[in-house]
């Protein structure tokens, strides 16, 4: 059964539909669904013919009430927002039946999976939509463990009630085969705005950009809803996500440090305590805190216009009671500090491609390796319109694709030209930071997601080793809308 935030999961159901069974089956025959399940991307089918299938997500209107009086409608999954937590093994293949109870075609992005493009959950790769008041079934075997999620992967431009605009979101947590498990609770945070519009920031002559007039931390408003409860002496996992369409977000723990362990589901090289997290839009981090500090606390947004608004937890002792305390963290956010620690014993590294999971003590890194420059920058519109942006002087869909070649290896050379820091993601793969701003990065940072610092330079090494038409863009969303996209494609 699916399991809701923070609570011990289990497993169930989820995926959709163009034609219903009879239609199917009476245009191509019950030979027709075998083939179709063969190929592991289907309209749902029904019964013996299928077989039921692990998960079941619906797409439909939801109502969140973030607290009394804070009510948002939006788009949701199984009458929830965020969606349910889908917990699954590595390696163990899973089906997931997606329903689309409105009336617009839609898609479900499992995010930061090595999956084949067709159930990847993007129409550019050539996955089919869920179609209105349809069903469709994926299949995938998921990979690799960690922290992803899922959620809506459509263009919105103005339309603000569309994509990750909506409540169109959840968790996707891979187990892997051994887990140590040295934690004694697990808690799972989305920090989410909501009600969004478009806003010059007062500014006439500025160009829209997306304000929010709502806040939360999952599907609740600082103060309203459960605190977490913990106990003296406890070792907390938060997974943390940054949910949000378009925010950047600094987050805190009143008197408390978060020791880093995993970024976007993937094990740095070397954890490290800190006061302050950073996440741009869709990354995730996994940190243990350990519960030393007794009292009632707040965790959220360092915004202080944000948190009061509704961006935080509370965090409650067991015996301690009273107004929960906020005290603004200290130090700067670096992804370097996780790298793998020098090593005076370190030799170059081996020629040939790297497996993914690879976690090297080198700094070293193949110079040979192709380099494929993206140059981003924005086109300036202003007057009370929104920008628009382009890789390498182009916009989407006029952009030139990233063409690779299976099992080689490459430098991704991100070269933001802008005055905007961005979230890019990179689907159905996995990069490793080489260098920021000119500065060599260690080994053993690993990402789908990175935020590239305005004015920046960021070179990631990627090893091209899941082939099919996969997406690369700007993961906040009016970027990608407005020419922030391409497609890395696989030479034959």
């Amino acid at each position: 059964m699916l399991a809701s935030m923070g609570q011990a999961p289990s497993r169930r159901g989820f995926l959709g539909q163009f034609l219903s069974l009879g239609q199917f089956l009476s245009m191509t025959g019950a030979a027709a669904i075998s083939s179709e399940i063969a190929r592991g991307q289907n309209v749902c089918p029904a019964g013996a013919v299928g077989g039921k299938s692990d998960f079941t997500l619906r797409i439909a209107p939801v109502t969140v009430e973030l607290a009394p009086k804070k009510i948002v409608k939006t788009i949701g999954y199984n009458g929830i927002a965020p969606g349910p937590l889908i917990r699954v093994r590595e390696g163990k293949p899973v089906t997931i039946d997606v329903h689309n109870d409105t009336g617009v075609a839609e898609l479900v992005h499992w995010h930061g999976l090595h999956i084949p493009s067709d159930v990847d959950g993007s129409m550019e790769e050539g996955t089919p939509m869920v179609a209105a008041h349809g069903c469709r079934r994926y299949s995938f075997t998921p990979a690799p463990s960690g922290t992803r999620w899922y959620h809506s992967h459509g263009m919105a431009g103005r339309n603000l009630n569309r994509a990750t605009y909506t409540g169109q979101f959840g968790f996707f947590y891979i187990e892997p085969a051994s887990e140590p498990g040295a934690y004694d609770q697990e808690i799972f945070l989305a920090f989410r705005e909501w009600e969004p519009y478009l806003s010059t920031m007062g500014e006439d002559d500025a160009s829209l950009d997306v304000a929010y007039k709502q806040f939360s931390i999952n599907d609740r408003a600082l103060g309203h809803g459960d605190p977490i409860r913990v106990r003296e002496g406890q070792r907390v996992l938060l997974r943390i996500l940054n949910a949000s369409a378009t925010m950047h977000r600094r987050i805190g723990f009143a008197g408390h440090k978060f020791q880093v362990v995993a970024m976007d589901g993937n094990p740095v090289a070397r954890p490290q305590s800190i006061e302050a997290l950073e996440l741009g839009p869709a990354e995730r981090i996994d940190a243990i805190v350990e519960m030393n500090q007794p009292g009632v606390w707040i965790l959220g947004a360092t915004e202080d216009h944000d948190r009061e608004a509704g961006m935080g937890i509370v965090v409650e002792y067991a015996g301690r009671s009273g107004e929960p305390q906020w005290i603004a963290p200290q130090g700067k956010w670096d992804y370097t500090i996780f790298a793998a620690a020098p090593s005076s014993s370190a030799t170059a590294p081996s020629s040939s491609p790297a497996p993914p999971s690879r976690i090297d003590t080198l700094m070293e890194w193949d110079q040979a390796a192709e380099r494929i420059p993206l140059v981003i920058e924005k086109k300036f519109v202003g007057h009370r319109w929104v920008d628009n942006w382009t890789i390498n002087g182009k916009s989407y869909p006029k952009t030139d694709p990233i063409i690779v070649r299976a099992g080689h290896r490459y430098t991704l050379v991100f070269d933001n030209r802008s005055d905007e820091a961005h979230p890019v993601h990179l689907h159905r793969h996995t990069f490793e930071l080489k260098k920021i701003a000119g500065v060599p990065v260690r080994r053993g940072i690993r990402k789908d997601v990175v935020v590239l610092p305005a004015k920046s330079v960021v070179e990631a090494e990627l090893i091209a080793n899941n082939p099919g038409p996969t997406l690369f863009h700007c993961h906040q969303q009016m970027h990608m809308d407005y020419g922030f996209m391409t497609m890395l494609k696989y030479s034959t």
